[in-house]
C-alpha cells in the first residue's frame, strides 16, 4: 500500500519538478523573439501517466507580442508560486503517511 502511495507522489513531485523548469526556461527566454511558452497539462499528465513515459509537453495558445514571444511572466509567476503550495502539500502529504507508518509500527513493537 505505501509502495503506491509513495509512488503517486513520486509522480507528482516529478511532474513539479517539470513544470518548475518549463516556467524557468519560459522566464529566461521572455526576450526571445519568436519563443513560445512551454507548459504541461498538469492534471491530464498526473492521471494519465504511465511508468517510463515521459510528459508531454505543450505551447499554450497565448497572446503573443509584435515579435511572435508569448510568455506572460505573471503567468509563469503565478505558476512557480502554484508550484511552490503544491510541492508543500505534497511533502505535508507523503511525511504524515510516513508519520502513520512509523507510528503503526511503534505499536507493534509495544504491542
Amino acid at each position: 500500500m505505501l509502495d503506491r502511495v509513495a509512488e503517486n507522489y513520486e509522480r507528482y513531485l516529478d511532474l513539479l519538478s517539470l513544470r518548475q523548469k518549463l516556467a524557468a526556461s519560459n522566464i529566461a527566454n521572455a526576450d526571445t523573439p519568436g519563443y513560445k511558452t512551454k507548459d504541461i497539462d498538469f492534471q491530464f499528465e498526473f492521471l494519465s501517466r504511465v511508468e517510463g513515459s515521459q510528459p508531454h509537453v505543450i505551447e499554450p495558445d497565448l497572446p503573443a507580442n509584435n515579435d511572435g514571444n508569448n510568455v506572460s511572466l505573471d503567468r509563469e509567476s503565478r505558476m512557480l508560486a502554484e508550484n511552490a503550495t503544491r510541492f508543500q502539500l505534497v511533502s505535508l502529504l507523503a511525511r504524515g503517511q510516513i508519520r502513520r507508518v512509523q507510528s503503526a509500527i511503534q505499536e507493534g513493537r509495544n504491542g
